[in-house]
């Protein structure tokens, strides 16, 4: 089990990315950091987004797109994108040790380019992975 100060770290480094890919991205409306069972760690946002509820849902969608993947014969999935007409979600899994799963969840409006947020969703993920 990680420490106080090792957990406001990660808390830190997860407020500060996701601040940075509000700033960076055009069109990014949140991006929030959350436990794989449901509870948001960190995040930043415009608008009427509900961390909390965002981080909820990630929690299903991940444990959904890995059942996907295995029935198909494919490896645990990296990241998963929900495409809408308005906008997309993408939820990167970040795998820190066996027992510790966190999500990144980027949410976009139409606006954004997709492989652009995908790019930075995926450096985000690989920092936080190296995070000890």
């Amino acid at each position: 089990m990680k420490n106080n100060t090792a957990i406001d770290n990660i808390r830190n480094f997860c407020e500060q990315e996701a601040q940075k890919i509000l700033a960076e991205i055009t069109g990014t409306l949140g991006v929030v950091v959350s436990t794989v069972d449901g509870f948001e760690v960190a995040y930043a946002h415009h608008g009427d987004l509900v961390p909390e509820r965002i981080a909820a849902m990630a929690s299903s969608i991940s444990a959904i797109g890995s059942v996907v993947a295995r029935e198909s014969f494919l490896e645990d999935p990296s990241d998963i994108t929900i495409y809408s007409g308005n906008g997309f979600v993408q939820v990167f899994l970040v795998n820190q040790s066996d027992a510790n799963l966190l999500i990144v969840n980027i949410v976009s409006d139409s606006t954004a380019i997709m492989a652009q947020v995908n790019h930075r969703g995926k450096r985000f993920a690989k920092a936080l992975r190296e995070l000890r």
